[in-house]
């Protein structure tokens, strides 16, 4: 994908590949991806929504978890049975119903209706992934704070909380991956094209194929742009994700 980003679509049509751009190196594909009007518009949503989603699920998610393993309450189990049965559900089979609501509600083409969607779709397995880190921090080690004069909110914030920040990337980066690239809700949710995020912007020069034929160079070019947050923030949190993906497996 990177290497035909730097090539021009006449040499990418060519039967004779060619493994690297060489004398065919050329950015103007990234220079016409970046230049179409509404690859910003489409950026800033797609980042205003990835962060409003990965905020909300991992407050969300970390209650939820905290209370699945540390409280017991009646129903806990079906609770937590019911986190996978709902995972269980098909999107497509929602649609219409959340077509419906976010239309009554006003809420099409709108950040804050793709974002519910989003969260709502990513918060059960994120509450699922992180029962798992908390359930691996023994409740001795708060109880043994408390006994040294700390409450028990201190005592959770100070021993507890650092010790699951492995589980909190890795959760990070699941919500991330899901809000960045989905793209389906999204185009039910957002049929207007001011309103549109960067996998419905990436289509747009697909469907530019209807009426001129597909210039492949900057669909490569827009995929690689598409695709360099992702692998930046891999980069950043790959320390802990590694450790993350883990260190909720095994129990104690």
């Amino acid at each position: 994908m990177v290497n035909s980003a730097f090539i021009s679509t006449a040499v990418l049509q060519q039967f004779t590949p060619h493994f690297f751009p060489g004398e065919y190196f050329t950015p103007s594909n990234f220079a016409g991806a970046i230049a179409d009007g509404s690859f910003w518009g489409a950026l800033g949503m797609s980042i205003s929504i990835t962060l409003i989603v990965v905020a909300f699920c991992l407050v969300f998610a970390f209650l939820g978890a905290v209370a699945i393993s540390r409280f017991k309450f009646r129903g806990r189990k079906t609770f937590v049975l019911a986190l996978l049965l709902i995972q269980m559900l098909p999107a497509e089979g929602l649609f219409i119903a959340q077509y419906k609501m976010m239309s009554s509600l006003g809420l099409l083409n709108s950040i804050i209706g793709v974002s519910v969607i989003y969260i709502a779709a990513v918060i059960p397995f994120t509450v699922w992934m992180l029962r798992g880190f908390v359930a691996g921090v023994p409740a001795e080690l708060e109880e043994a704070a408390m006994v040294d004069g700390l409450s028990r909110f201190q005592a959770f914030m100070r021993i507890t909380f650092p010790l699951l920040a492995p589980g909190l990337v890795a959760s990070g980066v699941y919500a991330f991956l899901q809000a960045w690239n989905e793209f389906t809700v999204a185009v039910v949710l957002l049929p207007a094209e001011a309103a549109q995020t960067l996998p419905l912007w990436l289509r747009g020069f697909v469907q530019a194929s209807a009426t001129r034929e597909t210039d492949w160079g900057q669909v490569m070019a827009a995929s690689t742009i598409v695709a360099i947050p992702v692998i930046i923030f891999f980069l950043i949190v790959q320390g802990r994700m590694t450790s993350g993906l883990v260190g909720g497996a095994v129990k104690g």
